[in-house]
């Protein structure tokens, strides 16, 4: 009987990019206050939670996202792993523009994007099945090297996306129904055999009508 890894998933802080829905794929861009904010209050929310470890993508946003968490553990910032497997899926040539943009720009690339076509990819970016394959290698080389104990990932709206898809069997092209907040609590059960969805999307540390979480679909 393989004992469990409980997995607390956070997305990123906000950042000016996200306010703008602009699309940062895996440009290096910074929180803003309000990200600030946000991972702190995340980190508050987590202070009790016995996470031993702590695992984030690399990009500066996550990274600093992972120092509040880590804060409030009592994890040390040289005990951080960055982790490039929990990168952003990177969106090619289409990193820089708005939502707005790509569609004015590459008509005909924004309606495959838009037709969820698991095989597309943006100009030098990465297709959803390349990302999908990647989160999943990367969370069971994780995951594989902590049973029994708690740990945290944290990282971007994209790899959340594929998660939530893991563990749920969502298709890769099924519209997403689910929220990807910025610093939204997401739980998970990891076992070789299965990964298990236990609570999505908790905001309650962020309920403040100024601060609500943006939900956006990748950034």
């Amino acid at each position: 009987m393989h004992q469990a890894t409980q997995i607390t998933a956070v997305r990123h802080g906000e950042t000016a990019w996200n306010a703008e829905s602009r699309l940062q794929g895996q440009l290096d861009i910074a929180l803003n206050a309000r990200g600030r904010w946000q991972a702190q209050r995340a980190g508050q929310a987590l202070a009790d939670s016995g996470i031993s470890t702590i695992y984030c993508s690399d990009l500066c946003r996550a990274h600093n996202t992972a120092l509040a968490i880590a804060e409030y553990s009592g994890i040390t910032p040289s005990d951080l792993r960055l982790e490039t497997g929990l990168r952003e899926r990177s969106f090619g040539s289409f990193q820089g523009l708005t939502y707005d943009e790509v569609g004015q720009l590459h008509p005909e690339e924004a309606l495959r994007w838009k037709q969820r076509d698991p095989h597309w990819a943006p100009p030098g970016g990465e297709s959803s099945t390349t990302v999908y394959q990647r989160v999943a290698a990367t969370l069971h080389a994780i995951a594989a090297q902590h049973p029994g104990e708690r740990i945290a990932l944290v990282s971007h709206g994209g790899v959340l996306d594929m998660l939530y898809r893991l563990a749920t069997g969502q298709a890769l092209n099924a519209p997403r129904t689910w929220e990807l907040g910025n610093c939204a609590i997401n739980r998970l059960l990891y076992t070789p055999d299965a990964l298990t969805l236990v609570g999505w999307a908790d905001t309650q540390h962020l309920e403040n009508p100024d601060t609500a979480p943006l939900d956006e679909g990748s950034a």
